[in-house]
C-alpha cells in the first residue's frame, strides 16, 4: 500500500489544513483529500482505492462515491494501483485524465520477499560494489526518526535548488512532515556521513508494507563517493529487515522513452533492480456533469493561454 493511503499520512495532511475522508471494507480502503478550487471540489484519491479483488474495487468505489456527494464534490479523481483497463475504468463511468497527472503513472517496485542476497543480486555490479564497500571509503550510513535531523537534508535540498534553480516544498512544509511522520516511523530519515560530515541524505515513507524513495540529494563537493547509491541500498535492505514485502523507488520514464526528462534518474532506479510496473493513471468521475464540464473547459482553456505565453 502506498504511503498516500496510510492513516499517518491523511494524519499529516490534516495538520496542513487539508480536509480527509476516508472509509474501508473487506479487502478495500480509500483516503481522499477534498480539495476546494474555483466553484468546485474534488475528491483526490493518490494512489487509491487500495483494493485485493475486482468486488472490492467496486465496493471502494461505491464507499467514495457516496461519501464524495455527502460532502458537495463536484468529481472523484483515482489513481488506482488495482490492475483494471481503461475499458472497465470507462463501464464504471471513468474517464482518463491526459493532463496534470500528480501521482507517477510508471514505477519500479523492489520484492523484498526474496532473501538479501538475491536482492542485492539484482543490483547491477557497480550499485553492488558502492553499497559493499562504501564502509573502505569511510563512509558511514545512519537511519533516524528524530524530527530535528531534518535539518540535514534540508541544507542539501536548499543546495541542489541553487543549483538547478529550481523551487522545492519550502522549510516548513519538509519539518511538519517530519514531526508528523518520524516519531511513529511512518517515514525514516536516513544520512551518510564521511567522518563526522554528513554528505548525503533522503526521507523515505513507510506504511505497512511499503518503503517508498522520495525525497534525496547530496552534497556536490562530494560526489565522488556515490554516497546516495549506498544510501539507497543500505535503505532497501533496511526495510526488508523491518518486515516490509515492497520497495517503491516512486517514479520512472515509461519503457522505449529515452528522450523523457526523467530517463537519467530512470537508468540510476533500475540499477538497484525490481521490477517495472505501469499504473492506470488518473481517471475522474463526474458527480456533478454540468459542473465538471466547465471545470474541463477552463482547465482546457488555462492550458492553451500558457502553452501561447510559451
Amino acid at each position: 500500500m502506498s504511503f498516500l493511503q496510510s492513516p499517518a499520512w491523511g494524519t499529516f495532511q490534516k495538520t496542513q489544513g487539508r480536509q480527509i475522508i476516508s472509509r474501508n471494507g473487506d479487502g478495500w480502503r480509500y483516503q481522499a483529500i477534498l480539495e476546494h478550487g474555483t466553484g468546485n471540489t474534488r475528491a483526490y484519491t493518490p494512489y487509491g482505492p487500495i483494493a485485493d479483488s475486482a468486488a472490492a474495487f467496486d465496493a471502494a468505489l461505491t464507499a467514495l462515491e457516496q461519501d464524495a456527494k455527502q460532502h458537495g464534490a463536484t468529481f472523484v479523481r483515482i489513481e488506482p494501483t488495482f490492475p483494471i483497463s481503461d475499458s472497465e475504468l470507462r463501464a464504471r463511468g471513468y474517464r482518463k485524465v491526459t493532463y496534470n497527472q500528480l501521482q507517477p503513472a510508471h514505477t519500479q517496485l523492489i520484492d523484498l520477499s526474496q532473501d538479501e542476497d538475491a536482492i542485492i543480486a539484482q543490483m547491477s555490479q557497480n550499485t553492488r560494489n558502492l553499497y559493499r564497500n562504501h564502509h573502505k571509503k569511510g563512509i558511514a550510513i545512519h537511519k533516524s526518526h528524530n524530527p530535528k535531523d531534518i535539518e540535514i537534508l534540508l541544507t542539501f535540498l536548499r543546495q541542489v535548488a541553487q543549483r538547478n534553480h529550481i523551487t522545492p516544498h519550502s522549510d516548513a512544509y519538509f519539518k511538519a512532515q517530519a514531526k508528523a511522520l518520524l516519531p511513529h516511523k511512518a517515514a525514516t530519515l536516513f544520512y551518510a556521513t564521511l567522518g563526522d560530515t554528513p554528505i548525503a541524505a533522503s526521507l523515505m515513507y513507510d506504511s505497512d508494507d511499503t518503503r517508498t524513495y522520495a525525497h534525496a540529494a547530496a552534497d556536490d563537493t562530494y560526489r565522488k563517493y556515490s554516497a546516495g547509491t549506498a544510501l539507497l541500498a543500505y535503505a532497501i535492505i533496511d526495510a526488508k529487515h523491518a518486515g516490509k514485502t515492497t520497495f517503491d523507488l516512486y517514479g520512472i520514464a515509461p519503457e522505449n522513452e529515452p528522450n523523457h526528462p526523467w530517463a537519467g534518474f530512470t537508468k540510476f532506479k533500475k540499477s538497484f533492480g525490481g521490477k517495472s510496473v505501469a499504473y492506470p493513471g488518473a481517471w475522474d468521475k463526474p458527480l456533478k456533469p454540468l459542473r465538471y464540464h466547465i471545470y474541463r473547459c477552463y482547465q482546457s482553456l488555462r492550458r492553451t493561454l500558457k502553452k501561447r505565453r510559451k
